[in-house]
């Protein structure tokens, strides 16, 4: 369903959409030196925290901030039905994604139980009244408007007061638009990307990487153009996670991406800019193999690998109280100096 034109989209065209994919905000380097200054005086060994330290670095580096807080941080999960489904694609029917919106909105799912864990706000949008794409085996998934509004409503998503974003979907056959949106960007079949995703048999992958191929050769004439491809093969909710990304990244607030979809729906920025996702971290592998393969493809380590396929940002919520374990490390530490804690010796004192 086309979404109706609105004057005040932040991109109001992909050229424009582009440009602002290309021209994007570093890093805080003063930041990320006084950081460094203060590791180097805690008390452990150089490095001891290993990727701790890292991830310490990276949010204070965006924060713009010596000692990293993580005092106001908003998990955004965005919902949203693919027309796809009707080729049989998901064991699950379409309305299960209303569902289990109304199910998130009871506070009755798993992020809602993770996020409280993890000390984070949660808020649920569902995409153009999860309406469905088109059958991108037949058309576009979305036609150029309506994935420019997809994309606004995740841009206006993002408050800028926000420490840390965690972004994750909910979408009945979106392992399948995540699964022909990877393929287009990193080539491969169907059989390649395809997997059970919640939960399809043998002979349902098997349909899963017939459809993907019949996908790829519809819109083959796109190869190249990330924007093109995240338009005709991914989904309301992909735009949304993707116009996040791109939010946060001019807003500097630091994202932990989710499984499969939303690593997928966060390519396209990595393809039009090379430092396009510095600003991300992956918060798991998915037990759904082609994840680690994306994974590898985008340069993200997974902070985590618990063998979880649900989505719903779970993932990138359970990676929080690790970042909060970061920040507190990096901030509450005492100094050698503070501690009176003598330091190692420089080789060849005596």
């Amino acid at each position: 369903m086309p979404a109706p034109r609105r004057t005040s989209l932040p991109f109001p065209t992909p050229d424009a959409l582009r440009a602002a994919c290309a021209d994007l905000p570093p890093p805080d380097e003063a930041a990320r030196y006084a950081i460094a200054a203060r590791e180097a005086t805690l008390t452990k060994p150089p490095g001891s925290l290993g990727r701790l330290e890292e991830l310490a670095a990276w949010l204070g580096a965006w924060q713009g901030r010596e000692r990293p807080a993580l005092d106001r941080v908003r998990v955004v999960v965005f919902a949203g039905n693919h027309g796809v489904v009707a080729r049989g694609v998901s064991p699950w029917p379409a309305s299960v994604t209303a569902q289990m919106v109304a199910n998130f909105a009871a506070g009755g799912a798993a992020i809602n139980q993770i996020a409280r864990v993890a000390g984070a706000g949660l808020t649920v949008v569902p995409m153009m009244d999860l309406a469905p794409t088109a059958d991108f085996t037949v058309a576009p998934a979305m036609d150029q408007d309506a994935f420019l509004a997809a994309v606004a409503t995740g841009h206006d998503a993002v408050e800028a007061e926000t420490d840390l974003l965690c972004l994750g979907e909910m979408g009945i056959g979106n392992t399948t638009a995540a699964a022909a949106l990877a393929a287009s960007l990193y080539g491969g079949s169907g059989a390649d990307w395809a997997g059970p995703g919640a939960g399809s048999d043998a002979d349902g992958v098997a349909r899963k990487a017939r459809t993907i191929d019949a996908a790829l050769a519809r819109h083959a004439g796109h190869a190249g153009d990330p924007l093109a491809l995240a338009r005709c093969l991914g989904g309301y909710e992909m735009a949304a996670i993707l116009g996040a990304v791109l939010a946060a990244r001019q807003k500097r607030v630091p994202v932990v991406l989710d499984g499969f979809i939303c690593t997928a729906a966060a390519a396209p920025l990595l393809r039009l800019n090379p430092d396009g996702l510095a600003h991300t971290v992956l918060s798991h592998r998915s037990a759904e193999a082609a994840h680690g393969v994306l994974a590898r493809h985008l340069g993200l380590e997974p902070l985590l690998d618990l063998g979880l396929r649900l989505g719903e940002a779970s993932g990138a919520a359970l990676a929080v109280p690790l970042l909060r374990a970061a920040a507190a490390c990096h901030g509450g530490m005492a100094t050698f100096a503070e501690a009176e804690v003598s330091e190692k010796k420089v080789s060849g004192e005596t």
